[in-house]
């Protein structure tokens, strides 16, 4: 039976979206695996527009949903719409978007908050003992899902992992091509473009993520 996977992807672009290749990585080890996967977004404005030329703030407004729509070839649905019985695991990619559209964790730090809807689907994976893959920076979630004393890791960026750290999160400090395993939660983060110099040297960690994400799955009846 195919494992079914939900991917939440959190806008389109690397400074203000999801990461487009960590996510379209993802998505190709879930299909070479032979994975069903669905990818879902928060139908919500982004925090902000960045020129991915010039790195400058644009004034305008766009859609997260709308904008993820490119990633996902426009198969993609509301996040709301997502249900945790319906999929074996969760994985969400990083990209600047999982700290300014996902959650405010870019603005707040340690005070952040996670957007309702991607907040109560990714508890819903935890409470069921579901596992979750967190990419990139997307681990700054964790310590919101889980609660205190989770292990994940950003990779080695002392001032974040310290941020992480305040929020009750523990950071476990990780190579690029690695991941860490919280095995009581079924928690599995890889550090990718935190660290990667290179597509393929975030490939490494990530497809190391999505393989051990499936193996951790428990096959639904």
């Amino acid at each position: 039976m195919h494992k079914k996977v939900a991917v939440i992807l959190s806008g389109c672009g690397v400074y203000d979206g999801a990461e487009v290749y960590e996510s379209v990585i993802t998505l190709l080890r879930l299909d070479q695996r032979g994975a069903q996967v669905q990818c879902f977004a928060p139908n919500i404005a982004q925090h902000h527009v960045i020129n991915h030329l010039s790195g400058e703030e644009m004034p305008e407004s766009r859609n997260v949903l709308v904008e993820a729509a490119r990633i996902a070839r426009g198969q993609i649905k509301d996040v709301r719409e997502a249900r945790a019985e319906d999929f074996d695991a969760l994985i969400l990619p990083g990209g600047f978007g999982a700290a300014k559209n996902l959650s405010d964790f870019a603005s707040k730090g340690a005070h952040c908050s996670v957007q309702p809807d991607v907040l109560a689907l990714a508890k819903a994976f935890a409470a069921a003992q579901k596992p979750v893959g967190l990419i990139c920076i997307a681990p700054a979630l964790a310590a919101k899902i889980y609660g205190f004393g989770v292990t994940c890791t950003i990779g080695n960026d002392a001032d974040t992992a310290a941020v992480l750290s305040e929020m009750g999160a523990q950071h476990a400090e990780c190579t690029v091509g690695e991941i860490i395993e919280d095995t009581q939660h079924k928690l599995v983060s890889t550090p990718a473009y935190m660290l990667a110099q290179s597509i393929s040297e975030a490939a490494s960690g990530i497809n190391k993520l999505v393989d051990r994400v499936l193996e951790l799955t428990v096959p639904q009846s």
